[in-house]
């Protein structure tokens, strides 16, 4: 009788468990099992690094009509209004997380920090060379890592070594556990990051674009590229297991012969190119491949880290949704960017003189590469509640 009483004891207590978890995971709950996150990535999570980056020159980004939706004003975000990072982090219950660069000088990162730029790489610029591929100014990941863990502490500049980003004011180097103190005193580093969620990524895609938006490179080429993207992805997630990180998110790319700036520099007479959404075949074959890969890759870490939680995020498979039925989310014709020029798939220039093709709540584009923030909404809630990440992302760190 006893042990039907404890074992009813336990039903029960797991039941309680269950039900207060469904109300943390409804829309507006405020607590969250991570404290903070730290993301790594380029545009597509981008917050402020790049805009904050060109100082007072004139940019884009820093006109309307980004920023439109949400915020109603531009932000820095490459997006008409919230990108995935900020689903995220609503979700869990987190403030928005902040970009890197103008927390340098401060090292006020409670809430984590965004290290995500705008046309970021995996890879170093010094790889592209032997392809002969010029990368513009740009963050790869190793140079997200090396913010993390080295901030200036001075009154004003960057970190010499930071390519583009850099200035010469000789600032003092602090060690990333101090960085990590100075974060979060008290805990140890280890404690620090393991109470933290890291999103490495999405990154990679820019490794590909600069090589295939290019008509005069051989696609098949890019095959090359992919061994190389994984292992420095898995590579970044190795090093930060070692730092301590217990919880990685590590999206896959996007079908990007689905993206209107892909469609339109690379449209044939060939309906055999196309599938039956409309979009390039072999391009979204080359996303798949590259997802594949990097998924098999994290299936091996995880092998080697059974106490870390590596999730996979599909957003190949999210986005997709959208593509196979644009009507059930309001999206009027999802290869249409939003804001651009003219042509089939309206691409162009984005900026304050673009035409906007209606409203961007039924857009799944924006400006011809990068997605809306009603898009964004729709990939985040496959990740959030399922089925596009393993665990979801917003049930990763609860069981009975």
């Amino acid at each position: 009788m006893a042990s039907e009483r404890q074992a009813h004891r336990s039903i029960s207590s797991c039941i309680l468990l269950v039900a207060v978890v469904l109300l943390l995971s409804a829309p507006g709950a405020s607590a969250s099992c991570y404290k903070r996150i730290f993301a790594f990535g380029d545009s597509i999570i981008d917050t402020g690094n790049f805009a904050y980056s060109t100082g007072s020159a004139p940019n884009a980004l820093k006109e309307f009509p980004y920023g439109m939706t949400f915020f109603h004003h531009p932000t820095g975000r490459v997006c008409d209004g919230r990108v995935l990072l900020d689903f995220y982090a609503q979700a869990l219950g987190l403030p928005l997380v902040q970009p890197s660069l103008p927390e340098q000088r401060s090292g006020q990162c409670t809430f984590g920090a965004n290290f995500a730029v705008f046309a970021a790489t995996a890879l170093p610029p010094e790889y592209f060379k032997r392809w002969g591929i010029g990368i513009p100014g740009s963050a790869n990941l190793g140079m997200q890592m090396g913010w993390f863990k080295e901030v200036c502490h001075v009154g004003r500049g960057w970190c010499v070594g930071v390519g583009d980003f850099a200035h010469t004011f000789a600032p003092r180097f602090i060690s990333v556990q101090e960085v990590l103190q100075r974060i979060a005193p008290g805990p140890g580093a280890r404690r620090l990051l393991g109470e933290s969620l890291i999103i490495l990524g999405e990154i990679g895609g820019n490794d590909y674009n600069f090589w295939l938006l290019n008509n005069n490179n051989t696609r098949e080429t890019a095959y090359q590229f992919i061994p190389d993207v994984v292992n420095r992805i898995i590579s970044i997630a190795q090093e930060l297991i070692d730092l301590g990180a217990k919880t990685i998110m590590i999206p896959g790319n996007f079908p990007i012969g689905c993206v209107p700036k892909y469609l339109n520099d690379h449209q044939t007479g060939n309906r055999a190119d196309y599938d039956q959404f409309g979009c390039l075949r072999w391009y979204n074959d080359f996303s798949m491949r590259h997802n594949t890969a990097l998924s098999n890759e994290v299936n091996r870490l995880r092998a080697r880290h059974p106490w870390v939680k590596l999730i996979y995020a599909d957003y190949f498979g999210a986005a997709m949704e959208i593509f196979k039925n644009p009507h059930r989310f309001g999206i009027g014709d999802p290869l249409v960017a939003c804001c651009g020029g003219g042509g089939r798939y309206h691409v162009g220039t984005c900026d304050k003189h673009s035409a906007i093709m209606g409203s961007p709540a039924n857009c799944a584009n924006w400006d011809g590469i990068h997605m809306t923030e009603k898009a964004y909404n729709v990939i985040a809630d496959g990740v959030l509640h399922g089925p596009y990440a393993h665990p979801p992302l917003l049930h990763s760190c609860w069981s009975c």
